[in-house]
């Protein structure tokens, strides 16, 4: 097929303004993943859109699998908190309150 451009579980951008870090979420518009790469702007980065990631977390959370989890881009933490934040997927385990890192799916699920 000639339109084919490449599978769709990670996409390369060309960096917007602020640059990206690897395997802090990504954020623009709808569209949410995690770069592989931390790059300036302009430069070209793959950010991946599916997979299962650990990241910070507001501490003082318990999650259930299956859970929402949100960005909360001020606090550059992970949340089941929806106002104000971006869905980022879904928990993949448990994460106790307290514990600093949850284990998150991107996107919604299968």
């Amino acid at each position: 097929m000639k339109n084919f451009v490449q599978p769709g579980d990670a996409i390369d951008i060309t960096v917007p303004a602020g640059g990206v870090v690897s395997g802090t979420p990504f954020i623009s518009g709808g569209l949410v993943g995690i770069p592989g790469v931390t790059a300036a702007a302009g430069a070209l980065a793959t950010i991946h859109l599916e997979g299962v990631y650990d990241l910070p977390k507001v501490q003082a959370q318990a999650w259930t699998l299956g859970a929402k989890v949100y960005w909360d881009a001020a606090a550059s933490l992970a949340t089941t908190v929806a106002t104000g934040n971006t869905l980022l997927g879904y928990a993949a385990d448990v994460a106790a309150n307290p514990s600093n890192t949850g284990r998150v799916r991107l996107g919604t699920p299968v």
